[in-house]
């Protein structure tokens, strides 16, 4: 089968199931894995597709598969992007660190930095730098959203306003062609409102992925953030427009 007919097939299988996967794949359609890894990689340059460990996903079902394979979607540019950010990061700062799979990252990236103190509403941050005995952690309260360890809520709102920190690293679900962040959560929206308001720096830290998707609730704008940390060049209107807005924009290797 000519790759102009698996493509078809591979969308077609990822419509009715969700999820695809190279040895699946591969099976089904007769070739070999390193031929699906090539359709599935067009695919997703072409964001049909978002690639995930051993497999893809449909962008559209990206908010509604398990937080595990979010973590593994385009993990080697959220690792490139973190490095970029915690290089950032001073020693002997208070940081925020918010939701999500890539502020996840910058934490991975700051357990070897000094005197820290980090606030969080993100359950997995926290048990990330247990294991850097120089950070104090803060907990943030709220009601525990089970499938992603994040912490919301009115009494996670109420934590964060007792505090003023240096500076809050955010992620967000999707971000639009005008530089509003987005999310799916209303109550996730309202804490990071909250954070953004707290914090005397904000970087963004968002793969290119965020770009071909869309969510319903306005966190803000990236007038509102400092810098933004992505792994791919932005697209011409957006660049000019953080160029506007005096966003530094950093794009990771």
């Amino acid at each position: 089968m000519s790759q102009a007919f698996r493509l078809p097939e591979i969308l077609e299988i990822a419509r009715a199931e969700g999820k695809v996967t190279v040895e699946g794949l591969a099976e089904r359609l007769g070739v070999t894995v390193q031929t699906i890894r090539r359709d599935l990689s067009e695919l997703a340059d072409t964001g049909r597709l978002e690639r995930v460990h051993g497999g893809a996903v449909l962008p559209s079902s990206v908010s509604n598969i398990g937080y595990e394979e979010r973590r593994n979607l385009n993990d080697a540019g959220k690792a490139a992007i973190a490095r970029a950010c915690a290089r950032e990061i001073p020693e002997g700062a208070s940081v925020f660190l918010n939701i999500g799979t890539s502020t996840e990252a910058v934490a991975r990236e700051l357990l070897r930095h000094r005197s820290l103190m980090v606030i969080t509403n993100n359950m997995n941050i926290a048990n990330i730098l247990v294991a850097n005995k120089d950070c104090e952690i803060i907990v943030a309260g709220g009601v525990l959203r089970r499938f992603d360890g994040g912490l919301i809520g009115n009494l996670t709102i109420n934590t964060i306003e007792q505090f003023k920190f240096d500076l809050a690293v955010i992620g967000c679900s999707a971000l639009d062609e005008d530089g509003d962040l987005l999310d799916f959560d209303i109550q996730e929206v309202g804490v990071s409102q909250t954070i953004i308001a707290r914090s005397r720096k904000t970087y963004l830290v968002a793969d290119h992925s965020k770009l071909k998707r869309s969510a319903p609730a306005r966190i803000a704008s990236l007038a509102d953030v400092d810098a933004f940390f992505t792994d791919q060049p932005l697209p011409d209107r957006l660049e000019a427009r953080c160029r506007e807005w005096g966003v530094d924009v950093h794009i990771a290797d």
